[in-house]
């Protein structure tokens, strides 16, 4: 993790401390150990915060929930369910896509890369934000959970209005730490292709997340706007 990561000085000032705790330098080591070790992580390094640094704190209108990166080359840049400009859309963003067009009529995008998304507010926040190259969840319990869920309950406690879609088990879990009296939380199934017939497709968050932010004065989301 050197000086060349982007971040958003406004998450610098909110998580210093965390940067600071000891749980946050033995996960550095952890990193450290593994370039030492000649393994490929993704994403690459000046983008492992970029969802923290496409959209600052004072911006974030909707978190979107992930759990870990692509493990394949090429596809994770730091957002959840995003992947770089032509690269092949993964199953899940896929049917993210479906819902999407089903929801609101948006015609299904070409890229699949959501940093037009990011860059009006929605915080697309992996639990885990990093991976070793083709093994899922390899970087797991190593204390990026405990970093990220500073980062939901900070903005849960510092903020009000906010939409937290939670996709999935894994998703939900995370409920816990979001005051629902003055959030909005939706919750469907994961849109894998394991799941999403269970209640992701026809769950039109979409349009719920928009109906939301239009009640309490919030711009809307163009959702239509992808890369």
């Amino acid at each position: 993790m050197s000086n060349t990561i982007k971040l958003h000085d406004s998450w610098k000032t909110l998580l210093a401390q965390e940067f600071e705790k000891d749980y946050f330098k033995q996960l550095k080591q952890f990193l450290l150990n593994e370039k030492n070790a000649g393994a490929k992580i993704f994403p690459p390094g000046n983008q492992i915060f970029a969802a923290l640094d496409f959209t600052p704190f004072d911006e974030v209108k909707i978190v979107l929930l992930g759990q870990d990166p692509y493990h394949g080359f090429g596809q994770a840049h730091g957002l959840c369910f995003s992947v770089n400009d032509g690269v092949k859309i993964p199953p899940s963003l896929q049917n993210i896509f479906k819902e999407l067009k089903a929801d609101c009529e948006v015609d299904i995008p070409i890229s699949g890369n959501l940093m037009k998304w990011a860059n009006q507010g929605i915080l697309l926040l992996n639990a885990t934000l990093t991976v070793r190259a083709n093994e899922a969840g390899s970087h797991q319990n190593k204390g990026w959970e405990t970093f990220t869920d500073e980062i939901i309950k900070s903005i849960s406690d510092k903020k009000e209005h906010i939409v937290f879609i939670l996709w999935g088990r894994f998703a939900q879990s995370k409920e816990v730490l979001i005051d629902a009296n003055k959030h909005l939380v939706l919750k469907a199934a994961h849109p894998s292709p394991f799941s999403a017939y269970n209640g992701f497709f026809g769950c039109k968050h979409f349009s719920k997340t928009n109906a939301y932010l239009k009640q309490y004065g919030i711009t809307e989301l163009d959702w239509a706007s992808s890369s």
